[in-house]
């Protein structure tokens, strides 16, 4: 079987995470078809949904992604520190942060709140501050809610006046748009249209305005005004899992996580495996024992359910996931220290796709790959080249 090997080196690990560059680079071409002539955003904020956050941006930036939207200040500083030019937007702040740095980077801010007004200006130096205020249409997370919205609006023509900020968007997020004929996507979009038409009785019709995500982009065309803001989509995975899949939406899964056998051995039949013993052999049987766990962004809630790829067959953990190695049975198959099994990739040669171990684990793709940790190194190929 091929054998797992550092960047740069002839070791071998025991673990990779392989993404394909290329696949980036082709969803993101996807998406902006699918956006219809608005401004795309690719997200890129926690590194990438795990994927890596400067490689994920240089490779969308090349495919013509007009943004990268990052969800925290250091993101986003380390976005320009790592050369980006390119309009930034980042929108999750808390009092106190060091707005003046983001600024005077010329990174786009959001605004939900009369005070991040206030701190917005007073970060401001040599030059205003882009803001694009959020009307909260429904979702109950960050945003002005409806009643709040002139106020918040007042507060930022307060301070375009005095030349320390510039309203260069309006902005909200949708809850359901992983469901598309849910009847909340047209409740939120008519709240964000009327907060446009408050904010128009003000003066104020920003040059952004933006509403869709992943979902929204490739379902919800009336919500995509002139920008769209894709997140998972980007990485190949579909907002909604197995009853869209990502190939029939056109996209490619970027991520491919391996691993190499740290063991193998044959135990009886009546054999308890891992912590607490809650799976027995029902026969003879091989286990081989995988070098990743809980500790490396294993769910340990797809412990006796998660499912890898060995020897081109696809097999179940079995027992507890541990913080550090999980165990697959193997039946019958022969197997030996070091050989390669795949958790999860694209599914196109048979091997676990991230929406398995989403369903294993009872929960959603975007977990599965944004809590991989830095224990495993991600590998970076394109398979255009």
């Amino acid at each position: 079987m091929s054998t797992l090997q550092s960047p740069g080196s002839e070791r071998p690990v025991r673990a990779e995470a392989v993404v394909d560059l290329a696949a980036i680079r082709h969803n993101v071409t996807t998406l902006r078809a699918r956006a219809e002539g608005a401004q795309l955003m690719t997200v890129v904020k926690a590194d990438a949904y795990g994927h890596g956050m400067i490689p994920i941006a240089q490779a969308a930036r090349a495919a013509g992604a007009d943004w990268i939207g990052a969800a925290v200040l250091e993101e986003a500083l380390a976005l320009r520190e790592a050369g980006d030019t390119g309009p930034i937007f980042c929108w999750l702040t808390t009092p106190g942060e060091p707005l003046e740095d983001a600024i005077t980077a010329g990174i786009d801010l959001s605004a939900g709140a009369p005070w991040e007004i206030d701190e917005l200006a007073a970060g401001v130096t040599d030059r205003p501050a882009r803001v694009h205020l959020k009307i909260d249409t429904g979702m109950s997370r960050g945003g002005a809610v409806p009643e709040e919205w002139p106020a918040l609006i007042r507060s930022a023509l307060r301070e375009v006046k005095t030349g320390r900020i510039e309203i260069k968007g309006i902005w909200s997020h949708l809850a359901s748009s992983d469901e598309p004929k849910s009847e909340a996507n047209e409740a939120q979009l008519a709240r964000f249209t009327e907060a446009l038409d408050v904010a128009a009785s003000f003066g104020v019709d920003p040059e952004f305005k933006h509403l869709a995500n992943s979902g929204a982009t490739l379902a919800l065309p009336e919500t995509h005004f002139n920008l769209v803001r894709p997140g998972v989509a980007t990485y190949g995975l579909s907002p909604f899992g197995h009853a869209l899949p990502s190939a029939e939406l056109g996209l490619i899964p970027a991520m491919t996580l391996k691993a190499r056998l740290a063991m193998v051995k044959r135990v009886p039949a009546g054999i308890g495996v891992s912590y607490g013993l809650t799976w027995t052999a029902p026969r003879p049987s091989t286990l081989g024992l995988i070098p990743l766990g809980y500790g490396d962004g294993l769910p340990r809630h797809a412990s006796n359910g998660g499912p890898v790829q060995a020897g081109g067959v696809r097999r179940t953990i079995v027992g507890r996931i541990c913080m550090d190695q999980c165990v697959v049975n193997l039946e019958d198959d022969q197997a030996a220290a070091g050989d390669e099994v795949v958790l999860f990739g694209p599914g196109t040669a048979g091997e676990p796709t991230a929406d398995d171990w989403a369903d294993a684990a009872g929960t959603i793709n975007y977990e599965i790959v944004t809590r991989l940790g830095v224990r495993i190194p991600r590998r970076y190929v394109d398979s255009e080249r």
